[in-house]
């Protein structure tokens, strides 16, 4: 009976373990690679280049579903903060990303909560865009 007890106890920790979810904001990395070809006529030699850029994608509305909707609501149709669906509609992007930065009445800063600032810019744009 004991051992029972202890398997099922062990297997239930075990699948409850495995259905445990994060919050993590999500980014993909995307690598760009282009060559450079320059010929020099003077010399006679052809020269080339490769290049490799790094660019990251912020998925903004991941983002503001983690750090939004305790204020703002799940469809950011406002909660304690106010209603975000149009808000691009009466503030700039420019204007959304300074709140974001340095807070505004109660809402405090965000930059101080671990958003970096390709999270910031991504947020502020994709707010921009709700009109």
């Amino acid at each position: 009976m004991k051992k029972a007890l202890l398997a099922l106890l062990l297997g239930s920790a075990l699948v409850l373990g495995a259905c445990g979810t994060t919050n993590k904001e999500k980014t993909t990395t995307n690598e760009t690679t282009t060559t450079e070809t320059k010929n020099n006529t003077a010399n006679n030699t052809t020269t080339t280049e490769e290049k490799t850029t790094e660019t990251t994608k912020v998925d903004a509305e991941a983002v503001a579903k983690q750090k939004c909707i305790s204020c703002h609501g799940n469809d950011l149709s406002g909660a304690v903060g106010p209603n975000l669906t149009k808000v691009g509609s009466t503030l700039s992007e420019s204007q959304i990303k300074d709140i974001l930065k340095n807070g505004k009445g109660s809402m405090p800063n965000q930059s101080g909560t671990g958003l970096s600032d390709d999270e910031l810019n991504a947020v502020a744009k994709w707010l921009s865009e709700k009109k």
